[in-house]
């Protein structure tokens, strides 16, 4: 995930051969439902700091996987260790983005209301909000373009609208460990900019990010991006893994640019989310240098 263009450094990989400074670590992992193993064989580190993108199409494992991760879903083989202890062992320290949210609010309840809710595992059950707590919950709003909503009722929110709602939400826990399934499903080009901006300064804070998505354009940007197709394709920096060859083996279909000035760009053809998507691994900048 990058910046203002450039790719966001990390110490990912320093951590990485740290046993203290691991935020993920999995090792032979498989995850599934039951005795239905979904993808096997997977070993990966991440470190605070570092960003992870999970890739591939609808059931390829990039749900199961975060569903794993957050404890939702036991593992089925293999290790597992997150924040250095068990999956959902530190709720306080990770915040979760599901794919779907509830959108049939009958009481009404406001937008501020539901972006509090991030510091309720802070405060406990008998904890007061302070001051400090108000101002993570404004700051996130902020960053998502919703501060005017706060006092709308969420039952009267756009989808587009929602989504910000939610991952302010996210922001204003000021969390350790962020994990993203689908976080710019339904939202509108500006949402886009203002979630690049705002989880690419999550970053710098030192959260480690995982995010599922669909946009391998954005995936380029993460330090490492796991490709997924019901096993592990490859997994790597963007530009190592994101290659004509492997994302055949990811989607299926991939056209390469035959002109040599726009070596490393090609077309991947899924249409099941949006239509095919044209991708230049050589980085953003690069693509609006040709635009």
């Amino acid at each position: 995930m990058s910046a203002g263009g450039g790719t966001v450094s990390s110490p990912a990989v320093a951590a990485a051969t740290d046993p203290g400074g691991a935020v993920l670590r999995a090792r032979a992992l498989a995850v599934g439902f039951g005795h239905d193993v979904v993808v096997a064989d997977i070993d990966l580190d991440l470190g605070p700091g570092g960003s992870l993108a999970l890739v591939g199409t609808n059931g390829s494992g990039k749900s199961t996987l975060i569903k794993t991760l957050v404890g939702l879903v036991p593992a089925i083989a293999g290790s597992l260790e997150v924040l250095g202890g068990r999956p959902g062992g530190s709720p306080g320290r990770i915040a979760y983005h599901a794919q779907f949210h509830s959108s049939g609010y009958i009481l009404p309840i406001r937008v501020i209301d539901v972006v509090r809710m991030s510091r309720y595992p802070a405060l406990g059950l008998t904890g007061r909000a302070t001051a400090r707590d108000e101002e993570l919950v404004t700051r996130g709003m902020e960053r998502m373009g919703i501060a005017h909503l706060s006092g709308a009722p969420m039952r009267s929110l756009s989808g587009g609208q929602l989504q910000r709602v939610y991952l302010a939400q996210v922001l204003a826990r000021e969390a350790d460990l962020i994990i993203l399934d689908e976080p710019t499903a339904g939202i509108d080009a500006g949402g886009r900019e203002l979630y690049l901006a705002a989880f690419a300064e999550e970053l710098r804070r030192g959260a480690a990010i995982v995010t599922a998505t669909h946009d391998i354009a954005e995936a380029v940007e993460y330090d490492q991006v796991l490709l997924l197709a019901r096993r592990v394709v490859a997994l790597g920096s963007g530009r190592e893994v994101l290659t004509p060859d492997r994302l055949m083996e990811t989607f299926g279909i991939v056209i390469q640019d035959p002109h040599e000035e726009h070596a490393g760009r090609f077309t991947v053809a899924e249409v099941a989310h949006g239509g095919p998507q044209t991708i230049d691994t050589r980085g953003r900048r690069a693509a609006d240098d040709d635009a």
